[in-house]
């Protein structure tokens, strides 16, 4: 099997937490979705931001910023006029697949 080695085109990811999911679309998020309900959230907070980077916590107090993407084990960050958003690690990144993408609510 052959791996492609070209720019990655696909349009959709989702970051998991323990308790949520943050779906992205072209780098926005488009949806978030209560993972115990199953549930999309309307009003979050995370709804048409980009990610500003990742922060891993460390058990001694320390926090290192990372401002690119986010890796497994940091908190996402969300910085918009004032108003931050820090999410629990991320347990994992992944695609979704395309039943979610079409249960995706209409962000106004």
């Amino acid at each position: 099997m052959s791996r492609f080695i070209g720019p990655d085109r696909r349009r959709h990811r989702m970051y998991v937490t323990k308790n949520t999911e943050y779906h992205f679309r072209d780098g926005f998020c488009i949806a978030v979705r209560d993972r115990r309900t199953g549930s999309f959230l309307p009003g979050h907070l995370a709804l048409k931001r980009r990610i500003s980077g990742g922060l891993r916590f460390f058990r001694n107090g320390a926090i290192v910023p990372n401002p690119g993407e986010p890796i497994l084990g940091e908190a996402m960050y969300f910085t918009y006029d004032g108003r931050d958003l820090i999410t629990s690690p991320l347990e994992s990144i992944d695609r979704p697949d395309k039943a979610t993408v079409k249960a995706y609510p209409t962000v106004s």
